[in-house]
């Protein structure tokens, strides 16, 4: 059985670096030509001349915030897209909302790679429990999967009893899903007296693979690896069996940022990811991904060889994820504006029992007892998940800019 997905993981680094500003010069040029979107963002640049990282760094930083108001004002796809209706098979619809186009190809999310990293071969059965609703998180491993020859089980979220009782007809070998939510399927299986002893192995992402859940899980016979991806790039980095950082997927250039600009930090220092793809259909260049990382120093001791970085480390901009779902400071922002009552609020992030939680903590002077109930409403509704709302005193909360505090522990 061979140890690699495809020979480019074993390129000599350098020969990797030269064929990636190769192509990108002619990949710049047809997003360019084909997008008017970038055309007007690429207005005045030498794009012959992008031979090098330096020289790509001259170019500017695309961030969510400006891809939202350019799909705001140019509906849907702000004209980033290269492509008309026809030239991709669907669209989603990510939280912000922002509007993504599936790429072209059996893999358009690159995620058979990863998948292969974690142990997954042709034949296998994978149970994958990501969303398939609205966002492309479903399709992102399972069409990675198809790829790589394995037959997917779609459970997507939720009616987790159904979900045990698939997993128990269809023995799958493996989940993808997020890391929680591995834990409610096992746990659910075992109250039920109806044990899935046939995962062995699991992907997951959308949320922290804490080292106790890992180890966990590890103790209960699968061996879990993660991978970073995202709705607009697909799978961005993944794990090895060497579960020494993640390690960048081939075809993509990333770069680690000092956050808010677009200068490259020294390798070791965190910074936001931000990437740029070779997608024909959806190019994304100095895409800021919005998200804190690092680049380890050397390569992977599984001969892997292309840069890795240290895995999610929060968010540069406050805007993180629970329980696989995005929540941001605009959020916030809307449930305070529902309710006059409230003069501020501060979201903390935490973990209970293996699980995110949240706590809205709320200073008002309105003693009105059926306020909380109303606040915690609003928050679900807003933010599709569900938080407990605590009252406190006017100036209690900390003056520090945060309007969402992520307290879960990285390490």
């Amino acid at each position: 059985m061979t140890e690699y997905f495809d020979d480019t993981e074993t390129l000599d680094p350098h020969e990797r670096e030269r064929r990636l500003f190769a192509h990108l010069v002619g990949h710049l040029q047809m997003a360019v030509a084909k997008a008017p979107g970038w055309e007007r963002r690429l207005n005045g640049f030498d794009l012959a001349a992008i031979d090098s990282r330096a020289k790509l760094a001259r170019l500017p930083v695309l961030r969510k915030s400006d891809l939202m108001e350019a799909q705001k004002a140019r509906p849907p796809f702000g004209e980033f897209v290269a492509g008309a209706p026809g030239s991709f098979s669907r669209v989603f619809m990510s939280p912000g909302p922002i509007w993504e186009p599936q790429g072209g190809g059996s893999d358009p999310w690159h995620g058979a790679r990863a998948l292969f990293a974690a142990g997954f071969r042709q034949g296998d059965v994978i149970h994958n429990a990501f969303a398939y609703h609205l966002t492309p998180g479903g399709f992102i491993l399972d069409r990675g999967a198809q790829a790589l020859g394995c037959t997917v089980f779609p459970a997507g979220v939720g009616n987790t009893e159904a979900q045990v009782q698939a997993i128990a007809t269809l023995k799958p070998v493996g989940y993808t899903g997020t890391p929680d939510y591995l834990k409610v399927l096992l746990d659910k299986a075992a109250e039920l007296g109806r044990p899935v002893r046939s995962i062995k192995r699991a992907l997951v992402s959308g949320g922290a693979l804490f080292p106790d859940l890992r180890q966990e899980y590890a103790d209960r016979g699968v061996d879990v690896a993660q991978c970073y991806a995202t709705a607009d790039l697909g799978v961005i980095a993944y794990e090895s069996a060497a579960r020494e950082g993640l390690i960048v997927n081939e075809d993509m250039i990333v770069e680690i940022v000092r956050p808010g600009t677009g200068e490259p930090v020294t390798d070791g220092e965190v910074g936001e990811v931000v990437v740029t793809n070779f997608s024909p259909v959806y190019p994304l260049i100095r895409f800021g991904t919005g998200d804190l990382s690092a680049v380890l120093p050397g390569t992977s001791p599984c001969g892997r060889t292309n840069m890795r970085i240290a895995g999610w480390m929060g968010r540069a901009d406050q805007r993180t994820k629970v329980k696989g779902m995005f929540v941001d400071p605009a959020q916030i922002d809307r449930v305070v504006k529902r309710h006059p009552e409230i003069d501020r609020a501060r979201l903390e992030i935490g973990r209970a029992n293996d699980q995110d939680v949240m706590t809205l903590k709320v200073e008002s002077d309105t003693p009105d007892a059926g306020l909380k109930a109303a606040i915690g409403e609003t928050l679900r509704d807003v933010t599709k998940l569900g938080g407990a709302v605590e009252m406190v005193a006017p100036g209690t909360l900390p003056n520090d800019g945060k309007i969402i505090a992520d307290e879960r522990v990285y390490e």
